[in-house]
């Protein structure tokens, strides 16, 4: 299996605070993870590293055969089209109706149309969405949509997803659903980085653990 993300010996923080240090881990092809750690810990910070909206102190990190030290801004903007990323406040689009929204990267990706049609309404389909496909974000329940959110980040299929606590603020039925395109996401090969307060109680596939504790990473066996 191939590196999707390596890192070693990572400081990652803000102007004049260490978040993180010394971090050393890596995802391979096809993992499904998930990062635990208290609030504060560094969580987020973790995936926005990753994502590239913020830059380490120092160290090596390197995210599809890119070194994330020194790219520049065109390639990380290649870069960022395939990694899907589902956020706590959702960032869907208040203009857009939920189709459009959840069509976003195939639109970016030139698809063809008809091709972008099958795919959004089978994945509205299966996570209960396609009765309100034409409704705006505002007329959803946070619930709602934040399944519009996690379709929009795996419908292009990228090679990496971030998602920064996707179920925490869910009820029970959501979550579920939620999960289940995470599950279904990994089935297509896509590797996968959940940040969480908690595992999930049940859960079916194989899934690696790493927590952050005193501003160290540790792999959970």
């Amino acid at each position: 299996m191939s590196k999707v993300v390596v890192a070693k010996d990572l400081y990652m923080g803000y102007k004049n605070e260490i978040i993180i240090e010394k971090g050393n881990f890596s995802l391979e092809s096809g993992d499904f993870v998930f990062l635990t750690g208290a609030s504060g810990s560094g969580k987020t910070t973790i995936l926005k590293h990753l994502y590239g909206e913020l830059k380490a102190k120092s160290g090596y990190l390197n995210i599809g055969g890119l070194d994330m030290m020194s790219i520049k801004s065109k390639k990380l903007t290649y870069l960022r089209r395939h990694i899907g990323v589902v956020f706590q406040d959702y960032k869907l689009i208040k203009e857009w109706n939920i189709e459009k929204n959840v069509r976003l990267p195939l639109m970016i990706a030139g698809i063809n149309e008809d091709i972008q049609q099958k795919k959004v309404s089978k994945l509205l389909s299966q996570v209960k969405l396609a009765h309100r496909a034409d409704k705006y974000p505002y007329e959803l329940s946070g619930g709602e949509q934040q399944r519009a959110a996690v379709i929009r980040a795996i419908i292009n299929e990228p090679v990496l997803i971030l998602a920064d606590e996707p179920t925490g603020n869910l009820d029970d039925y959501s979550a579920k659903l939620v999960m289940e395109l995470f599950q279904y996401a990994h089935e297509l090969g896509i590797t996968i980085l959940i940040a969480t307060h908690h595992l999930p109680q049940t859960f079916d596939i194989p899934y690696r653990h790493i927590h952050i504790e005193g501003k160290k990473i540790y792999e959970v066996s």
